[in-house]
């Protein structure tokens, strides 16, 4: 049995984020098929750039705070227990607009890391439409 806490695990400053890849290769648990990070998101910050993940998907679940989700152009809002998926290819990006600390918890089937993202910085988080 592997059990690991996410505070036994490195956190990484990215922008806009902080990850702790607590299911990952290079210091969490070792899974063969997923990855797993926790992001922290503090109020006011955008996760940037845009991004997508050409070989996998993503799926997001939010264990606490408020905000927005962009993705492929559409905005739309998230709060604690919200789950989002992003689909292989679809362009995405986090805000937090609540006064809280933002924490996600995100899911990469196949396992995928921060080498393997496609980032977007020519998209910009206000041009979304807002759903």
């Amino acid at each position: 049995m592997k059990i690991i806490h996410e505070e036994s695990v490195d956190e990484k400053a990215v922008p806009g984020r902080f990850l702790r890849w607590i299911v990952d290769k290079d210091g969490g648990l070792d899974a063969k098929f997923c990855s797993c990070c926790i992001m922290r998101v503090l109020p006011g910050s955008t996760v940037q750039p845009a991004h997508c993940h050409p070989k996998g998907e993503e799926l997001i679940y939010f264990i606490g705070g408020e905000g927005k989700v962009y993705v492929d152009g559409i905005i739309k809002p998230v709060r604690e227990g919200s789950a989002v998926l992003f689909e292989q290819g679809s362009i995405h990006m986090v805000r937090n607009t609540g006064t809280q600390e933002m924490k996600v918890a995100c899911f990469f089937a196949p396992a995928s890391n921060l080498e393997e993202y496609e980032f977007h910085p020519e998209v910009i988080f206000e041009e979304g439409i807002e759903c």
